[in-house]
């Protein structure tokens, strides 16, 4: 096996070699602690939004069901590749054997594939919900969002079991034992090559044309204010058909919950847009330097330069709970009740899965006055045939249980 085969990895599976910086004090001091205190960030932070999407009934959307699993993913990634980097480097030999040495590659592959493939559905769910609002109230659903999250770890566990038959204890020329690959690692540019393509270019690529339609959509579409303003006549032709008065006093309230809804997707589409643009730009240098040493003769191996390239992977994962709690309010309140640190708890709040359009179902229950009128066998003072055609509103449907639906454009 060649030697430099081992920064390939992101385990720091062999730092005992014959090179001098790893022997310095202040190499391994500055790599222990910066791993020690990102680990740890991510760690406590990913813990943290995995429980209070679990334990909290407003935050189970189907936005955050993915970001659960993309937490997860990172969690393992901290777990797998940053910790074994901490005892490695103080102990100067790998110290899990050769089942430990499969389980971690194992598992910190599967960790940095899943939260690819994660961060690649939420920007889907996020596409569907505000480009196509109508096909959202089926396809963009809690119980859907599981099933697809099941689909990807199952299939991406799959795909990790080929590093099972890559990898193996060795004895490097300092005669300490690493964990490293079988075979030369010419050998292993296809997978290389694979990795590259399915969970770095393909998820950026995705994510950059759906986020370019969403902002068209949210950001430069004036459809929200004309569908207010559409809406308008509607809303106070129902009004007086159920109370017999006049509701132009509910304007201003509807229009303000227009634009908190609008405002509400703005930011979390903000923060998702986040979260792709720092996977993007810290596993940058990792992808890189692996797809370059992967066809030079003699690969770049700067002790330095490799270990800032597994901190940004670090990194990568221990910020996302951060991002979340700067730019979502839900999140924030939720760390704070978590934390027993007085926070007060959100009102109860409808997923907004739509755009542009929703679809709303409001029984029309009958009004005293119209009550009395059917008694007297009287017709009521107000009635669709006394409005002029012009005037007259939309027919309305019938809903599953008799009931009137009532067709709000919002």
């Amino acid at each position: 096996m060649e030697n430099s085969s081992k920064f390939d990895s992101l385990t720091n599976i062999s730092l005992a070699s014959s090179d001098a910086v790893f022997d310095m004090i202040e190499y391994k001091a500055i790599s222990v602690f910066l791993v020690l205190v990102i680990c740890g960030v991510g760690i406590v932070g990913n813990v943290m939004v995995v429980l209070v999407v679990l334990t909290t009934r407003e935050m189970k959307t189907p936005t955050n069901c993915y970001l659960v699993s993309l937490a997860v993913a990172d969690l393992m990634v901290l777990v797998a590749a940053g910790l074994p980097n901490i005892s490695d480097s103080l102990a100067g030999t790998w110290i899990y054997g050769h089942t430990g040495c499969l389980g971690i590659t194992y598992f910190q592959y599967l960790g940095i594939n899943v939260s690819s493939c994660s961060i690649t559905a939420f920007t889907v769910e996020r596409y569907i919900a505000i480009c196509h609002p109508m096909r959202a109230h089926t396809m963009c659903t809690v119980s859907r969002a599981k099933r697809i999250i099941a689909f990807v770890w199952i299939c991406t566990s799959i795909y990790c079991m080929l590093w099972f038959f890559l990898v193996d204890i060795n004895v490097n020329k300092s005669q300490h034992l690493e964990c490293g690959y079988k075979v030369s690692r010419n050998l292993y540019l296809p997978i290389y090559l694979l990795d590259f393509a399915l969970f770095f270019v393909t998820p950026l690529v995705v994510a950059t044309m759906l986020y370019g339609l969403i902002g068209r959509i949210l950001f430069a579409s004036p459809i929200p204010h004309q569908a207010d303003s559409t809406a308008k006549p509607w809303r106070e032709r129902s009004g007086r058909e159920k109370n017999g008065v006049d509701t132009r006093e509910s304007k201003p309230s509807s229009r303000s919950r227009t634009r908190g809804a609008l405002s509400s997707r703005k930011q979390v589409t903000k923060m998702l847009a986040v979260v792709v643009i720092l996977f993007a730009l810290l596993w940058m240098p990792y992808r890189t330097l692996v797809l370059v040493n992967s066809f030079m003769d003699n690969p770049f191996l700067n002790p330095w330069f490799i270990l800032f390239c597994r901190l940004c992977v670090y990194a990568n994962s221990a910020i996302n709970p951060i991002v979340y709690n700067l730019m979502s309010q839900k999140f924030r309140a939720a760390f704070k009740r978590l934390c027993k640190c007085g926070g007060e708890p959100p009102p109860p709040s409808l997923y907004m899965a739509t755009a542009s359009y929703s679809l709303a179902r409001e029984p029309l229950p009958p009004t005293p006055q119209l009550q009395d009128h059917k008694e007297d066998k009287q017709p009521p003072p107000v009635s669709n045939m006394a409005l002029p055609k012009r005037q007259q509103p939309p027919p309305r449907s019938k809903g599953e249980n008799g009931d009137e639906l009532y067709f709000s454009v919002v």
